[in-house]
């Protein structure tokens, strides 16, 4: 695999980062399981609200399919983009059915001085 490094570019859309992938691949992991506050524990992931994570499981719920860890393939579609502060993160959920679905994960990048803390936004269809 190919690295991808982190590009501040608020003009374009880039892959996900390297570094990223793994903790974003930790949770999408917990919503496969069916927990849907995954934050709490993992580093560098800022806690989930209730009425978020309930959001989430409706969202996924109500799509009707199940939910699969991420293939490989599913960084080839996800994308990021610098929005001066952040990164803005959309990531492709692939479900047991259909491979690659209309779900997405939405999330935030922010810097820190010491490294990176992902805010998940919400799981939805565009």
């Amino acid at each position: 695999m190919t690295n991808v490094p982190i590009i501040k570019d608020d003009e374009n859309q880039h892959p996900i980062p390297s570094a990223w992938r793994p903790i974003f691949s930790k949770v999408i992991n917990s919503f496969v399981n069916g927990t849907y506050m995954p934050s709490l524990g993992f580093e560098n992931v800022k806690p989930i609200t209730k009425e978020t994570a309930e959001y989430i499981k409706e969202n996924i719920d109500a799509y009707g399919e199940t939910l699969i860890p991420l293939p490989d393939e599913a960084w080839e579609s996800s994308v990021c983009m610098w929005m001066g502060n952040h990164w803005d993160v959309l990531i492709d959920l692939w479900t047991a059915d259909a491979g690659a679905s209309d779900l997405v994960l939405g999330a935030k990048v922010l810097e820190t001085d010491g490294g990176h803390i992902i805010e998940i936004i919400m799981v939805y269809v565009p």
